[in-house]
C-alpha cells in the first residue's frame, strides 16, 4: 500500500461531492472481549437494541436493523472471546485438574470442546496454543456456518423469490455481483445492498478485478438454464443478465485505507471494475453474437459508513466514472421528509440526472433506486452501532476463505476471500491475504486460519471425492507457498465440502490439526 500522497482526477456526485475526514486511530489487531463472555450459541439469537439516534431516516427498517445487528454481534463476539478464554487456560496449565477446568472454561466462553489430547499432556511441557487457536477458530466457524443453513438467520429463503420477481419486472433474469475481497466487503450482499443471497450471486476477487472466463462460463450456465428448463425464464424472453462489480474507497483517510489491490487509489479501482465490466461484454457478444443481452452496473462503497454510490451510464452505454447518485448526500437530503416524499426524491434523482446527463432506461432506474433506499437502512445501521464510521477503518479479519463461494459469510471484517479452485490461478489473491494476516495474526505470534471450501453436487458420480481431493491439494499448495509458515505452524487449514444439490450445512473433511478432532 502506497504512503506518499499523490494527485487524482477527484470523482463528483451528481447529487453530492466527496467529503474527507480525518482519519480515526485504529483498534487493535487481536479481538477482545470482556473476561465473562456468554457461548456463541446463548448469543446468536439474541436481541439487539439500538442506541438512540436522532433524524434516523424515514425510510430506515429498524426492525431489520436489529435482527442484523444480533446476528452480528452474536457471531463476532465468539470470535472476539476466544483470546481472551485461551489466555486464562494457558495461565493454568500445571494446576491439579487442569483437563477438566479447561474444557469447562472453553465450553462456557466459547461453547467448543477443546482437543482431549493436547490437554492431557499439558503437564509434560507447553500446550500448543496455536494449534489450540486455529481449533476454537474452526470450530466457531463451523458452529455459525450450520445456524446459517440450518435456521436462515438471514431470512434468506424467505425474501429470494420475492426479489427475483422483482428483477425479473426490471428486466433482468439474474443477478451477479462481484465486490473486492477484502474483508470490509464481505457484507456488500446482505448489509450493504440489503438483498437476499439466494437470488443474487456474489463472487470476490481482490480488487474486484473478477475472472472474465469464468465469468463467461456463469453466464453461459445461467444461459442454458433457462433455454433447457425455463429458469428464471424462457431464453426468448426480452430481459437480460445483470453483471455487477462494487469497488470500495476510504472517507477518511483515501490515501492508506483504501483498496490495497489498487494502491488505495480510488480512480484505479473504479477504473479496473469498469475495464472488467467491459472485456466481459466483449466477450459474451464476442462468443454468443450481438443479440446475447447483457447489463452492467458499477458501484462504490465507502467502507468507513457503508454509504453506495451507483454510476450512470455514458452515451456509448458504459458506466460514467464522474457520474453517480449519492446515498450520503441523498440520505441527508430526504431526512427529514416522509416516506413517500423521500421515495420519489431518490426516484427523481435518479430519473433526472443533475447534471442533465443521460438517465437509466426505466428497468435501471428502478433497480437503482431499491439499491439506494436498501442502503439508507444500512448508513443507520452504521450510525446507530458504530457512529459516524467504523472505528476499525482498516483490515481485521478473523480468517481468510480459500475456494468457492462461502454462501454463509455476510458480515463485515469476518473473512478475507480468495477464491480459486487451484493455488496457481488465485495465488495473488491469496498473497494479499497472507500480508494481511502477517500483520493481524503472525505478528502476535498467531496463526492464520484457512478456512478451505469446495462445492459439488451430489448428483454427480465421484463429485464429492473430487471435491475433497481439491481440498487436499490446495492445502498442499498452501504450505509449499508459505514454507516458513507452515513449518512454524503459522498457517492451520481447514477443510470443507457442501453438497449444493440438496439443503444442509457444510461438511469438514480433514484439515492439518492432525489429532485435534476439528472435524469431530
Amino acid at each position: 500500500m502506497q504512503s506518499r500522497r499523490r494527485a487524482r482526477a477527484p470523482m463528483y456526485s451528481s447529487v453530492n461531492g466527496p467529503r474527507a475526514t480525518p482519519p480515526a486511530p485504529a483498534r487493535p489487531a487481536v479481538p477482545t472481549a470482556p473476561e465473562a463472555a456468554p457461548a456463541f450459541a446463548a448469543t446468536m439469537g439474541a436481541a439487539a437494541s439500538a442506541p438512540a439516534v436522532g433524524g434516523q431516516h424515514p425510510l430506515t427498517r429498524q426492525d431489520e436493523n436489529s435482527r442484523l445487528r444480533a446476528y452480528e454481534t452474536g457471531i463476532k463476539d465468539a470470535f472476539a472471546h476466544i483470546v481472551p478464554t485461551l489466555k486464562r487456560i494457558a495461565a493454568r496449565q500445571h494446576e491439579p485438574d487442569f483437563e477438566t477446568w479447561a474444557q469447562e472454561e472453553a465450553r462456557k466462553a466459547l461453547g467448543v470442546t477443546l482437543p482431549a489430547d493436547a490437554l492431557r499432556d499439558a503437564w509434560i511441557g507447553h500446550l500448543d496454543m496455536r494449534a489450540i487457536f486455529a481449533h476454537a477458530y474452526f470450530e466457531t466457524f463451523k458452529a455459525f456456518s450450520n445456524g446459517y443453513f440450518e435456521t436462515d438467520p438471514l431470512e434468506t429463503r424467505r425474501q429470494s423469490p420475492t426479489f427475483r420477481d422483482f428483477l425479473l419486472e426490471c428486466g433482468f433474469h439474474a443477478m451477479n455481483v462481484t465486490p473486492c475481497s477484502d474483508g470490509r466487503l464481505a457484507h456488500t450482499i446482505s448489509y450493504v445492498l440489503r438483498l437476499p443471497m439466494g437470488a443474487v450471486r456474489r463472487k470476490s476477487y481482490a480488487g474486484a478485478t473478477f475472472d472474465v472466463e469464468e465469468a463467461l462460463q456463469r453466464w453461459s450456465s445461467v444461459e442454458l438454464s433457462r433455454f433447457r428448463e425455463g429458469v428464471p425464464n424462457l431464453a426468448d424472453a426480452p430481459t437480460r443478465y445483470l453483471k455487477v462489480v462494487a469497488y470500495h474507497y476510504s472517507s477518511r483517510d483515501p490515501e492508506h485505507q483504501g483498496c490495497a489491490a489498487h494502491g488505495s487509489d480510488t480512480r484505479k479501482a473504479a477504473t479496473a471494475g469498469l475495464e472488467q465490466l467491459r472485456a466481459f461484454r466483449k466477450a459474451v457478444e464476442s462468443s454468443y453474437c450481438c443479440g446475447a443481452s447483457i447489463e452492467v452496473l458499477l458501484i462504490g462503497i465507502d467502507t468507513d459508513t457503508d454509504r453506495l454510490r451507483v454510476h450512470f451510464k455514458n452515451g456509448a452505454g458504459e458506466p460514467d466514472l464522474d457520474r453517480f447518485v449519492d446515498a450520503g448526500g441523498l440520505y441527508r437530503e430526504t431526512q427529514r421528509l416522509d416516506a413517500d416524499a423521500a421515495r420519489a426524491r431518490i426516484r427523481d434523482a435518479i430519473a433526472k440526472p443533475s447534471d442533465g446527463g443521460l438517465a437509466p432506461e426505466a428497468g435501471m432506474q428502478r433497480l437503482m433506486a431499491r439499491l439506494i433506499e436498501n442502503n439508507l437502512s444500512q448508513i443507520d445501521y452504521v450510525r446507530a452501532y458504530e457512529g459516524e464510521h467504523y472505528p476499525d477503518a482498516g483490515h481485521e479479519e478473523r480468517f481468510i476463505g480459500v475456494g468457492t463461494d462461502f454462501e454463509e459469510i455476510h458480515l463485515r471484517n469476518l473473512t478475507y476471500f480468495a477464491f480459486m479452485k487451484t493455488l496457481e490461478e488465485g495465488a495473488p489473491n491469496l498473497d494479499v491475504g497472507i500480508k494481511i494476516f502477517r500483520k493481524l495474526n503472525v505478528s502476535h505470534g498467531l496463526p492464520i486460519p484457512i478456512v478451505l471450501r469446495f462445492d459439488f453436487s451430489g448428483q454427480v458420480p465421484g463429485a464429492r471425492e473430487r471435491a475433497i481431493q481439491r481440498c487436499a491439494r490446495v492445502a498442499e499448495a498452501i504450505g509449499a507457498r508459505y514454507p516458513e509458515l507452515a513449518e512454524q505452524g503459522l498457517i492451520q487449514t481447514y477443510w470443507t465440502v457442501r453438497d449444493t444439490s440438496r439443503p444442509g450445512p457444510i461438511e469438514c473433511v480433514g484439515g492439518s490439526l492432525p489429532g485435534l478432532r476439528s472435524c469431530a
